[in-house]
């Protein structure tokens, strides 16, 4: 199970890998899940905090970086079963209820053509249990006590959020993709140019690490060059 752990202490668990990753964040204050996941790793979800020597019920706040289905399929069983406080984005709080958030548009050929596939199945496929929320994110959110804060980072979707750890580490769901070496570019966006400026957002923090959705960790450095690239691009157009 990879691991980080801020200067202060803050220790950050990557309780789910594969389709999609989900984190637990650790502090003498509370503990933190960071998405969900799919429905299908609800049970690899729960055997890996339970390997923390946590259990489930341990659980304080569950935030969404968003509510695409692969990041939030078993919010309704965690809730349930913890009690725990569950914060997204209010621009996504309407989804939450009716169990579904519509799929982003595909950046590439071959997303754009899966794009056009998944609106013909739609909530048949890409649903959710409908939960309730808490706490929603209307703009920067600082949770002091946990030394986290929320930013909103349009553009994957039109309500994603990153969680800023310590001003150190970032967990940032789908506004950066990990999956390739030298890109950072989601193959899925409802935005782009929204969530390039989110890019921005996210370099104007302290942090040096970057956590995604999916993939592997994304370093500062490769952020930064992607983000002049891009940003480059749209300034001729």
């Amino acid at each position: 199970m990879k691991y980080w752990k801020t200067k202060n202490g803050i220790e950050i668990f990557q309780v789910l890998n594969r389709r999609s990753n989900s984190y637990l964040i650790c502090s003498e204050n509370g503990n933190t899940l960071v998405d969900t996941g799919r429905e299908s790793a609800y049970k690899r979800l729960q055997k890996n905090i339970r390997s923390l020597n946590l259990k489930p019920e341990n659980i304080d706040l569950l935030i969404l970086t968003h509510t695409h289905y692969d990041h939030c399929q078993n919010a309704f069983k965690i809730k349930e079963q913890t009690s725990c406080k569950v914060i997204v984005s209010e621009r996504e709080a309407e989804y939450s209820e009716h169990g579904f958030t519509p799929l982003p548009d595909g950046t590439f050929a071959i997303t754009r053509f899966i794009f056009d596939l998944g609106k013909r199945i739609g909530q048949r496929r890409f649903g959710y249990k409908p939960f309730t929320t808490d706490m929603l994110v209307t703009g920067v959110l600082n949770l002091e006590t946990l030394r986290i804060t929320l930013i909103p980072t349009a553009g994957h979707s039109k309500g994603s959020v990153s969680v800023i750890i310590d001003n150190e580490i970032a967990i940032v769901g789908d506004a950066l993709f990990g999956v390739f070496a030298k890109s950072v570019f989601p193959p899925f966006a409802d935005d782009t140019n929204e969530m390039i400026n989110s890019w921005g957002k996210l370099l104007k923090t302290g942090c040096n690490t970057f956590l995604p959705g999916h993939g592997h960790e994304i370093k500062r450095e490769l952020l930064q060059k992607e983000y002049e690239k891009y940003s480059q691009r749209g300034r001729k157009t």
